[in-house]
């Protein structure tokens, strides 16, 4: 039972670490968390609805995290060039400058991206400005979900 409470605070801080490195699955882990506190306790430590509802959210902030890049790059014209370098400069910005390089690297990709397209300096930086909206606003869902995880793993736990 300990080493279930252990184990799932750590997976709970790892998924909060994991919504700002794109290689570790924030949420997912942080509702793992849940569930192992869960059997730990009998299944009495959350009742089923809010451990469906943050299930939901899960899978909800997971896909959306996905998509609102490519929403932010459709939005401010962004074209495939500049999305597809703004992943490029997303990992090279977390290989280099953890983890802040990842939201820099998204910006600077996407505008180099934008560059390479042929589009001139305003239109470039507007939607390499799209791509960083995107991503910066499905990695603040991703922490807003894991941080309400990790705070309800914390409550049940004592």
């Amino acid at each position: 039972m300990i080493v279930l409470i252990i184990l799932g605070l750590l997976l709970s801080i790892v998924g909060l670490a994991g919504c700002l490195l794109p290689v570790i699955p924030g949420p997912p882990l942080s509702f793992l968390a849940l569930i192992l506190l869960s059997i730990a306790k009998d299944w009495t430590a959350f009742s089923p609805t809010f451990l469906i509802i943050m299930g939901a959210i899960t899978v909800f902030v997971s896909i959306f995290d996905n998509i609102a890049p490519i929403a932010g790059a459709k939005k401010y014209g962004a074209s495939k060039w500049g999305f597809w370098m703004s992943v490029v400069g997303m990992l090279v910005g977390l290989i280099f400058f953890p983890p802040w390089g990842i939201i820099l690297g998204t910006f600077v990709g996407a505008f180099v991206g934008e560059l390479i397209s042929g589009k001139e300096g305003s239109h470039a930086l507007r939607a390499g400005w799209g791509v960083f909206v995107g991503t910066f606003v499905g990695i603040g869902l991703k922490v807003a979900a894991s941080g309400v995880m990790l705070f309800f793993y914390i409550k049940e736990m004592f």
